[in-house]
């Protein structure tokens, strides 16, 4: 026997109550555990699965009614292993232009590279121009995915790529570079790591509480998930649609940066 809300309505329970139920009851049956494969990079993705591209994406499918279960692995590789079939249901953190098998999310999280360097060194940086002559390291690939980096780096005094990016902090800290090019969360918070560091180990052969100036010389990176399920790349943006007109979108994002203020200050972020 087939049961609809006019069946249901001779309960006396009201047609609009009902009608809610069903909808909530359709919206259960296509909800379903999602698997994302994602880049360690704190604090945008800890290998917990927390942090602000997390809690973009988990709080995305979760207004879906989906539930997310991260796979965190070392930058890069999570592309690869989506690639080569990974039983997963989608790969996070895919820069626009990148070939990759499945359905493209609308971009859902920017990045903001830029220049840290020490305060002390009084160097000031706004373009690469302001780089040369200057020892310089960047993260693995970098050359790949910041406009103008490599037609600069024979500019530079030294280049070197680094795919930990811990080394990074140590190297500025250290004197052994001028300039890290990196996004300014993700240099903020090994940083930061890197302080509790010296705190737990009664310090370090550097200071790592040295005051760094970041500057966002870099267009903001835009990057988007892709799903092997194009139902589930639809609902992603509709409910990414829906969280971002709310407002929730932007909180996540002002609530991280806050956390670091004191080393990207009010050039992360663009103005509202």
């Amino acid at each position: 026997m087939a049961f609809g809300v006019r069946a249901f309505a001779a309960t006396g329970i009201p047609v609009a109550v009902l009608t809610a139920v069903f909808v909530l009851a359709a919206a259960s049956a296509s909800a379903r555990p999602v698997t994302v494969l994602a880049p360690e990079l704190p604090p945008m993705m800890s290998a917990d699965g927390a942090g602000r591209e997390a809690s973009i994406i988990g709080e995305t499918l979760g207004a879906c009614g989906h539930q997310v279960r991260f796979k965190v692995v070392p930058f890069g590789r999570h592309w690869n292993e989506f690639r080569n079939g990974a039983a997963v249901d989608a790969v996070a953190t895919v820069p626009a232009g990148m070939a990759m098998p499945g359905a493209r999310s609308i971009p859902y999280i920017l990045y903001r590279n830029g220049a840290s360097v020490l305060k002390s060194s009084g160097l000031t940086v706004r373009s690469l121009t302001d780089l040369a002559g200057k020892r310089v390291v960047a993260f693995a690939g970098a050359p790949d995915v910041l406009p103008g980096l490599r037609a600069a780096i024979p500019s530079f005094g030294d280049f070197r790529e680094r795919a930990d990016q811990m080394v990074h902090s140590n190297l500025l800290f250290a004197g052994r570079v001028d300039a890290v090019l990196a996004d300014g969360l993700i240099f903020a918070e090994y940083n930061r790591q890197l302080q509790e560091k010296a705190r737990v180990a009664g310090g370090l052969p550097f200071d790592p509480s040295q005051p760094v100036a970041f500057t966002a010389i870099f267009p903001p990176t835009p990057y988007a998930m892709v799903f092997r399920d194009e139902s589930l790349r639809d609902d992603f943006d509709r409910c990414f649609a829906g969280l971002k007109a709310q407002g929730r979108i932007d909180a996540i994002d002002r609530a991280t940066v806050a956390r670091y203020a004191e080393t990207v200050g009010d050039s992360y972020l663009p103005p509202r």
